[in-house]
């Protein structure tokens, strides 16, 4: 991680989870963090909580440096493009250009193809896929500009993306995570087509120990596919990674030398089942 120390990546959906977990790597690396979210107001406490947590598990970030990187905190929903390219701007004139962007930033829910509205539709795509493609739009472009050379691009994929699991009401959410595969390598082949440098890797997981979803439960059917009746006990029989071992991937992409492209990281919890 040393040739990235004193650089700039910017972590979209960084007030919890893996996001956090991201931005404290990357700090801890040397690198400056620019912080993006809907809710800046956690962000600073959400990724100083993520390291602490993660030390008192022992865990230590890859590539330390003798120094943390800077990090700034955005407003930004990345289902508004406005939003985006706000934020981009500001990167630009206060922090001239980026090296890394970080597509994390994301939603879920169940969304039944025979009863959800299309607003709820609309809401998974306009976060997962548009936002995501604003914000790699807006930050190619920059590199270019900048006579950035040897950037990364990572999108925070799923499993679900490359597998229908059997949950109910997942469908649109794996289809915008499949969506995000394709986009992965459409992003790759034209950048070779332009004989640029830049690097993009998608790190799909499968279940991770976040917040995210906590405001779409688990249906009785679901619950039910696995033997227990009551939400909470999903803590007892679902394995889960935790979100530095995400940040481990991401961090592991951006470390290898410039000639190696890590296109795709798969990872589940040990004895997940789906």
């Amino acid at each position: 991680m040393e040739r990235w120390r004193g650089r700039v990546a910017v972590v979209t959906g960084a007030s919890a989870g893996i996001g956090a977990a991201i931005a404290y790597q990357l700090q801890d690396a040397g690198v400056n963090v620019v912080a993006l979210a809907r809710r800046k107001e956690k962000i600073q406490s959400a990724v100083e909580e993520a390291r602490q947590e993660a030390r008192k598990r022992g865990r230590a970030s890859l590539g330390k440096a003798p120094s943390p990187g800077e990090l700034h905190t955005l407003k930004c929903d990345v289902s508004n493009e406005e939003d985006i390219v706000a934020a981009f701007k500001w990167v630009k004139d206060n922090l001239k250009t980026v090296h890394i962007l970080v597509n994390n930033a994301g939603i879920g829910g169940r969304t039944k193809l025979d009863e959800t509205n299309t607003a709820e539709w609309k809401g998974i795509f306009n976060t997962n896929v548009m936002g995501l493609s604003i914000g790699t739009r807006e930050a190619v472009q920059l590199m270019k500009a900048t006579g950035v050379e040897d950037g990364h691009i990572i999108h925070i994929g799923s499993w679900a993306g490359h597998n229908l699991l059997n949950f109910p009401g997942i469908s649109m959410y794996s289809a915008s995570k499949h969506a995000v595969r394709v986009l992965t390598e459409g992003l790759r082949k034209e950048l070779v087509a332009a004989k640029s440098k830049i690097r993009v890797t998608e790190v799909s997981p499968g279940a991770v120990k976040t917040d995210f979803g906590k405001n779409s439960p688990p249906s009785a059917e679901f619950l039910a596919s696995l033997g227990i009746s009551k939400a909470e006990d999903l803590l007892t029989v679902l394995p889960r990674l935790k979100s530095e071992d995400v940040a481990d991937a991401v961090l592991y992409a951006i470390a290898t030398p410039s000639h190696v492209q890590i296109h795709q990281i798969l990872m589940k919890p040990v004895g997940e089942n789906f």
